[in-house]
């Protein structure tokens, strides 16, 4: 479905109308060792925006792609890339100019999605000679620079630290002729415009440029076209699913009170169909006080939010993707980053801001193909902010229904066994736990070390979750203080420089230090 303020696309088709089932990559022009790679990882035919995008980009021509969260924009960008670029010893080597310099770059908002985009790129170039290397912030600097220096065809990184990079000349951007923007209503945003411009001054006037996004509001693609030369709008669809949601997510909304919310999460937590979890809030404060709650009530739990150094980002993340943890507290800096095909639920605790965030929370779950669940808490509060949403989205649930953790339609509703209470049964504590999963030294810039390590950790259809984090003062000043989007959509200035952000401890923080 197109929204209301989004301008019609020059092309649009679905999946029945393009007949997928009867084509396969090779019938769009992909070369064999793509085709090839993409087999080995069971990924035969294309989805919609890939149908659709392919023979427009593999042409070369400035592509401004939509379609719902989940449905693969990765490759409809990621395989005309790798088509473009040549590796060391590939034909054609010796004849670039810089051989060695970056040939694509891809611009994300958030560390989690750029080292989401950078492993589906290795995947589609598994049979290629061709380099490809993640930066972003609150990473040592060092093995990124020497990354660089060794020769790089692709770069998937977000804003701050490309910047950084290129002002210590060590990320040379003059030769990346196939540049993308990845979460481009995101990446066009007042927050992070001003550094899009600067980078693509860097990269060449006749560049290819692709903006990919769920969402695409009309005054986001009028400013895209500035930066881009006759581009076509395509937009993807599933046949007969005309919302703006994927059809295979169960969408349930609830009016719950603010002091009842942990009683509900834990009932559906218990749910029969339940695989990993994805609990969205809005603020990092919530996400810590709430992985530590559920923690304690016997979940295995981890936490995703800007208090936290990258290390124990990545843990997390790590720990979710191989089930020693099934429950993931997350803030909506993780929501354009998490690609985690099993998803089955994802709980919105607090409510979005808006409909773009409902979109990119909701579509953590039912991803490539697969069916979930996406569960709304709407405080009383929140009825006007979720009216917006209900009508932009035309959801039909003006009106969610008054829940509460003992109401019978809660447990029909979820498949919620009628017994279950506020803590998860020790014989469900079978996971292993955020403690069983390794944090690994990265060199962080204002690194944070979080809460209640090394206690109970075996507890949970897991362990342990991860606590609120810990500030250890001030950022180690490596550059200028630019960074990602966290929570709430503000700057998170992640210790890559000035002591503004995450290296710099709250004001609850300094009260406390001042008084001891």
């Amino acid at each position: 479905m197109r929204e209301a303020n989004e301008p019609e696309a020059d092309i649009q088709a679905s999946a029945k109308e393009l007949k997928l089932e009867e084509k396969t990559f090779a019938d769009y022009g992909v070369s064999t060792s793509i085709v090839d790679a993409l087999n080995a990882k069971d990924i035969t035919y294309p989805f919609p925006i890939q149908a659709l995008t392919l023979p427009v980009a593999l042409k070369g021509s400035d592509i401004i792609g939509q379609a719902k969260t989940g449905t693969g924009k990765t490759l409809g960008f990621g395989i005309p890339m790798v088509e473009k670029v040549i590796g060391p010893d590939e034909e054609g080597w010796d004849n670039l100019r810089a051989p060695g310099k970056p040939q694509g770059l891809v611009v994300v908002p958030t560390r989690e999605l750029a080292k989401q985009v950078a492993g589906d790129i290795r995947d589609i170039a598994a049979n290629r000679n061709i380099r490809v290397v993640e930066v972003y912030g609150g990473k040592a600097y060092e093995p990124q620079v020497k990354q660089l220096t060794k020769g790089a065809e692709i770069v998937v990184g977000t804003p701050g630290r490309l910047i950084d990079l290129s002002k210590q000349r060590t990320l040379d951007l003059t030769h990346a002729e196939t540049v993308v923007l990845d979460e481009a209503d995101e990446m066009l945003d007042l927050g992070f415009l001003e550094d899009v411009e600067t980078i693509l001054s860097s990269t060449p006037p006749n560049r290819q440029t692709m903006l990919f996004s769920a969402t695409m509001p009309g005054p986001v693609i009028t400013m895209a076209r500035r930066y881009m030369s006759k581009p076509t709008h395509i937009r993807a669809q599933a046949h007969d699913d005309d919302s703006a949601t994927v059809k295979q997510v169960k969408q349930v909304v609830y009016r719950a009170h603010a002091m009842n919310k942990s009683e509900v999460l834990a009932r559906i937590l218990q749910a029969d169909d339940r695989g990993l979890t994805i609990v969205f809030t809005r603020t990092k404060r919530t996400a810590a006080r709430l992985a530590d709650e559920l923690a304690d009530r016997g979940f295995a739990t981890g936490s995703l939010h800007g208090d936290l150094g990258q290390g124990a980002r990545e843990q997390a993340m790590r720990a979710f993707r191989s089930g020693k943890i099934d429950v993931l507290v997350a803030t909506d800096v993780a929501s354009r980053g998490i690609d985690v095909d099993d998803v089955t639920h994802v709980i919105n605790y607090q409510c979005p801001e808006d409909e773009k965030t409902y979109l990119h929370r909701i579509g953590r779950t039912g991803r490539a193909g697969n069916e979930g669940t996406a569960v709304t808490f709407v405080d009383w509060e929140d009825m006007p902010r979720w009216s917006v949403i209900n009508n932009a989205l035309n959801l039909g649930f003006p009106e969610p229904v008054e829940t509460y953790h003992t109401s019978a339609h809660l447990h029909t509703d979820l498949n919620i066994n009628t017994e279950a209470t506020g803590r998860l049964p020790r014989s469900e504590r079978t996971r292993a736990g955020l403690d069983a999963e390794k944090i690994e030294d990265l060199g962080e810039t204002g690194k944070r070390t979080p809460r209640g390590r090394g206690r109970d950790a075996g507890q949970g259809r897991g362990g342990r979750g991860r606590g609120r984090g810990r500030g250890d003062g001030r950022g180690d000043g490596g550059g200028r203080g630019r960074g990602e989007r966290s929570a709430r959509g503000e700057r998170n200035r992640t210790g890559e420089g000035s002591a503004r952000g995450e290296g710099k401890p709250s004001g609850e923080r300094r009260r406390r230090r001042r008084r001891v």
